[in-house]
Order: structure tokens, then C-alpha cells, then sequence
């Protein structure tokens, strides 16, 4: 579904991201780790058309998407999430979800269909009915993270790009979200997803890819992953805390 080759970011002085082949398949959850710095933003940043990359080719369902803006790039299946869940502070969580189901994709609805869709999509990610109606900026954490969730699904994405979907939760919201990203690809999306929290990437991924400093340096199953000496000693550490 996605490739990428030799792709490259330069900032500055500093390499980003270095030369780096990525693939994913249809129906996949590939997780993407590595410590700060490492690339893995600037990475899902130029695969959603946020940042255009400085050398390197992108592939997405068999059409070459580099350097194309973000929102074309929404519009061909790809919606991405954020670090920090900041979105549209004056409307409303239904409005905000709205929004997606209406600009981002090439569908012709109308405000009663992006509505509906609108809260079913809510349901889905299981929001509070009763805040649907509620102010973005006057809601906490965990609920801003699920409209920005409810907000790229209503746009009908293939593939989901999720940029630390559990930072700031506890566990119990953490292991919430890893029931639903599973629920997500039950429903034919497939996911690259960057996540610090080791037993939340060990609990969805099909795959890890390692990032180093802008390299990639490990891509397998989560066991091999896991027991390569090279990424315990660059970021997993005690390899017995997992």
C-alpha cells in the first residue's frame, strides 16, 4: 500500500531522516519507534505532506504522492493525527469530526450526512455523547485526542498515521487505545504508528521499524525487534523490562 525510497529530509545542517526505505501493507499496523530526535515525526510528516522531503520517492496505492500537499494528500486516503490534540478551539467536537467527513475526501455530502457521520464516527472512538456539543478548548486530554481521531477517520482514510496517540494517558486509557486501534484496522485501515510506550507498540504491531538518529536500523516482527542487540543498545535499554 505504502513505499517509501531513499527518502531524505534535510534541515538545515542536520539529516533528519536519512535515506530511508519504509513499506506497509494493506490491512497492516507497522509500528515506527526510535528516541527523540530520531526522525519518526519528520518521517509521518512528509508521507501526510507536511513537510516535503529533500530527496526520496513516496508510493501510495501504486501513485506517486511526493512533495503533493497535505490536503491532496488527505483526499488519496492518508489522515494523519497529532502529538499534541490541538484542533479547532471554538467549535464543537460534532463540528470539528465534521469537518473531516467534509473536506477530506472527494465526496459530495451534505451538512445533515456530515453530521450523521459525524457522530457516528464519535461513537466509534467511543466520545462522550453528552460533550458532543462541547467547545474543543474546554475539553481534557484524553477526549481532545479521540475528536482528532473521530476527525481523520471521518475523512475515510485507507491508511491512519498516528503520531503518539497514547502520550498523557494512564494505563488503563493505554490499554483503551490499543483495543482501539485493533478495532481501527478490523475495519480495513491500515496503520503506521509512532509510540513510545514499548508494551502498547508490542500489543498492536504486525511490524517495527527502529529509527536512529535519522537512520533505520532494525524492520521486523516485534520478537526480532525487540532482541536486536543494536536497538537494545540504542533505545530499549534493559531488554528484561519487556
Amino acid at each position: 500500500m505504502l513505499t517509501t525510497r531513499g527518502l531524505t529530509k534535510q534541515i538545515g545542517g542536520l539529516c533528519a531522516v536519512n535515506s530511508v526505505d519504509l513499506s506497509l501493507g494493506i490491512n497492516e499496523i507497522v509500528g515506527l519507534v526510535g528516541p527523540n530526535g530520531a526522525g519518526k515525526t519528520t518521517l509521518l510528516n512528509m508521507i501526510s505532506g507536511i513537510s516535503v522531503p529533500t530527496a526520496g520517492k513516496i508510493t501510495f496505492c501504486g501513485d506517486e504522492i511526493t512533495g503533493l500537499k497535505a490536503h491532496q494528500i488527505c483526499k488519496k486516503g492518508i489522515a494523519k493525527t497529532f502529538q499534541i490534540a490541538e484542533s479547532f478551539p471554538g467549535l464543537t467536537a460534532l463540528e470539528c469530526t465534521m469537518i473531516g467527513a467534509l473536506f477530506g475526501n472527494h465526496r459530495n455530502i451534505s451538512m445533515g450526512e456530515a453530521k450523521a457521520e459525524a457522530a457516528k464516527t464519535l461513537d466509534f472512538v467511543s466520545f462522550p455523547t453528552e460533550k458532543r456539543q462541547t467547545i474543543i478548548k474546554n475539553l481534557n486530554v484524553v477526549e481532545l485526542k479521540k475528536v482528532q481521531l473521530a476527525r481523520a477517520l471521518a475523512s475515510k482514510p485507507k491508511l491512519l498515521l498516528l503520531d503518539e496517540l497514547t502520550t498523557g494517558l494512564n494505563p488503563k486509557e493505554s490499554n483503551e487505545a490499543v483495543e482501539l486501534i485493533k478495532k481501527i484496522r478490523n475495519e480495513g485501515i491500515s496503520i503506521l504508528i509512532i509510540e513510545h510506550v514499548m508494551s502498547v507498540i508490542m500489543g498492536v504491531s504486525d511490524r517495527i521499524v527502529v529509527l536512529d538518529h535519522g537512520d533505520k536500523i532494525a524492520d521486523g516482527k516485534p520478537y526480532e525487534v525487540v532482541n536486536d542487540q543494536r536497538v537494545i543498545d540504542t533505545y530499549l535499554g534493559d531488554i528484561d523490562a519487556f
